[in-house]
């Protein structure tokens, strides 16, 4: 998540690339794929639904869940025999992994500053997550899987009925508001959790530095063509009532369901969870910004926007630290999925449940190099699930993904077919046609 509360709380308890498709592993194969578009998107996909959870890498969930030989590269597809397993022991000590249950999730978060990622990272060799000294970064806790049997289990049983994606990656080395703002830029914009938006519920932050940003964003893209679009934040409407107006009234009292109380995140909304907050053109308008319980009224009032990005309040986003359990966050996301397939939208709705950052957790797969675009370094892999009628079944892609690739799909699907319209990492990325049915999407979606 967005903070990284220091010693004191603990004791409480842009470049441009050309874009000829450098970055490897990541990169576009060709010019942009143009298609004829009819119906107002270039797939049968008329609605996606984008889910951002926290700070949990591929193996913390799925390294028991996957049985291929750590290190196989499987090329298979089809269930867990076709994704590599956690290593039974830490890379760099030897050590064995502990069990993450809600626990051990709630108990620690762990240093997830760029600094602290890129030590952890070593070069690719992935073996400092326990005896890295920089920082304070190691910590046998940082190793850590998953029971298959566990509070996780929901995710995995998303991924044996829907398609998983072993090679997505967070975009940027370090803490959450710098890799959000790659659903929102493509692009790094400031490192880890530097700034704050000024905008509703900035006096209730833990940060309180503050910064606007001008450059274009999706939502501008999406403006543009007439495209709906909206963000759901859990708790949002009552940090509004508690402190719109003219900037007097309390910050709202911590929700009982938050076992921290403390009065700020995770216990409130916080705006440096939302990216386009950081715009003074987009900020707060309830034309895009809306509280997490309206989702549903709007599922079944028939409202839903073409773009939909969804975020629980911090207590509901497995967040590792301050008592925050990953049972909270697999029911909010089941919940959303249920509240859509249990709707009209159902056979037109394509659901992305991904993690904003890895959270200072292991992962054994290298990230990629230092991209052209932005010469920002690549954190860990995060899970991507693609759930809903035009999801493959079974299926473990190995296609190299990111955040900025949820937005070269939105540029496909919803703006023309044209991709790289932000000059970003949306020129290079792949896209995400390899997570998707090519029989039931229409138009395929391009995988790269």
């Amino acid at each position: 998540m967005r903070i990284l509360i220091g010693l004191a709380l603990l004791a409480l308890g842009c470049g441009n690339d050309s874009g000829n498709g450098t970055d490897a592993g990541l990169d576009a194969a060709g010019p942009d794929l143009s298609v004829a578009c009819s119906g107002g998107t270039c797939s049968s996909i008329k609605h996606l639904v984008v889910v951002i959870q926290e700070n949990h890498t591929f193996d913390s969930y799925f390294g028991k869940y996957c049985t291929a030989t750590t290190g196989s590269n499987p090329t298979c597809n089809t269930g867990p025999s076709c994704c590599e397993a956690g290593p039974a022991k830490d890379p760099g000590t030897g050590m064995d992994p502990i069990v993450l249950d809600d626990t051990s999730n709630g108990a620690r978060d762990p240093n997830h500053t760029h600094d602290c990622e890129v030590s952890e990272i070593n070069g690719g060799k992935m073996d400092k997550y326990i005896s890295s000294t920089a920082s304070m970064c190691g910590n046998a806790g940082n190793f850590a899987y998953a029971d298959p049997a566990g509070p996780a289990k929901p995710y995995l049983d998303l991924a044996k009925s829907y398609a998983l994606a072993d090679r997505y990656f967070q975009p940027y080395a370090g803490q959450s508001s710098a890799n959000d703002m790659y659903f929102a830029r493509a692009n790094f914009v400031f490192p880890d959790n530097q700034y704050e938006p000024d905008s509703i519920g900035i006096k209730c932050a833990f940060v309180t530095l503050t910064k606007d940003f001008t450059d274009p964003t999706i939502a501008d893209l999406l403006n543009t063509s007439g495209v709906s679009w909206s963000w759901y934040a859990t708790g949002y409407k009552r940090m509004v009532d508690a402190v719109a107006g003219d900037g007097g009234g309390a910050c709202p009292s911590p929700p009982p369901a938050c076992v921290s109380g403390l009065p700020f995140w995770p216990c409130l909304y916080d705006g440096g969870d939302v990216p386009f907050q950081y715009y003074p053109s987009l900020r707060d308008n309830p034309k895009y910004f809306k509280d997490g319980d309206q989702f549903a009224v709007d599922v079944s009032g028939g409202t839903l926007p073409a773009v939909s990005f969804i975020k629980a309040i911090g207590y509901q986003t497995e967040h590792p630290g301050f008592g925050i359990t990953v049972s909270q966050g697999a029911t909010f996301v089941s919940n959303v999925v249920t509240t859509i397939q249990g709707s009209s939208y159902a056979n037109n709705t394509l659901i992305l449940v991904t993690y904003d950052e890895g959270g200072g957790l292991f992962d054994h797969v290298a990230p990629p190099p230092t991209s052209t675009v932005d010469q920002q370094d690549y954190g860990t892999r995060v899970p991507l699930i693609a759930i809903g009628a035009f999801a493959r079944t079974n299926f473990i892609s190995h296609v190299t993904m990111e955040h900025s690739s949820i937005v070269k799909f939105i540029e496909w699907n919803f703006l023309g077919g044209h991709t790289g319209q932000l000059g970003t990492r949306d020129k290079v990325v792949n896209n995400i046609g390899s997570v998707l049915d090519p029989a039931k999407t229409g138009n395929v979606v391009p995988e790269n």
